[in-house]
């Protein structure tokens, strides 16, 4: 009966390894292993091996930042991570990422901040109908409905499911922050793209 190139080679050294490994008392035991015993333990450990390293490999490919060069790096967090189809969004505010300068308003905020993260989402390939959930941050709850009227016109139907939280501060003057999950058929089954007017 034939055997595989690996089996083969593996094979062929045996003697070579029993002469040597001999000369080692610790190991004289393994030395007499029959070859029927020691190929199937060499092939069931190479085996093991190469599926952790392709497990890791998959794994490390599966998980991707998204970093449009509208961002600044070197920032304790990503503006984006896609994982398995699913975008996971940072929290933005209403910061013009040119100028660095916040919205005059508080309705600049919050468009500033949905922009920032369709931003993020155009980067990733996905769209505001892609979310899927959104957590709006406040630092003033009354200001629920003037941020209901910037943010319905940015989510075509169905909308994405969402918290509203009401918060002691946010970062510098911020009055508003905003965090989204997008999920995409990474077969790239479902409805087509809808722009979201802006």
């Amino acid at each position: 009966m034939g055997c595989s190139l690996g089996s083969c080679l593996i094979q062929s050294a045996v003697p070579a390894i029993r002469k040597q490994w001999n000369q080692w008392p610790n190991f004289g035991w393994y030395a007499r292993l029959e070859p029927g015993i020691i190929f199937p333990m060499i092939r069931t450990s190479t085996s093991f091996i190469l599926l952790l390293l392709s497990t890791a490999s998959l794994a490390a490919a599966e998980k991707q930042v998204v970093q449009p060069k509208e961002f600044a790096t070197g920032r304790p967090f990503s503006p984006g991570i896609l994982a398995n189809g699913t975008l996971y969004v940072a929290g933005q505010i209403g910061q013009d990422l040119k100028t660095g300068k916040m919205g005059e308003t508080f309705e600049d905020e919050v468009k500033l901040t949905l922009q920032n993260i369709g931003v993020i989402l155009k980067e990733a390939g996905y769209d505001y109908q892609d979310a899927v959930s959104v957590t709006v941050y406040l630092t003033d709850i009354s200001l629920f409905n003037r941020m209901n009227a910037i943010y319905v016109p940015f989510f075509p139907e169905p909308r994405p499911v969402r918290a509203t939280v009401a918060v002691a501060k946010l970062v510098g003057t911020a009055q508003v922050e905003i965090s989204l999950t997008a999920w995409k058929d990474p077969k790239g089954k479902g409805k087509g793209k809808r722009k979201a007017k802006n």
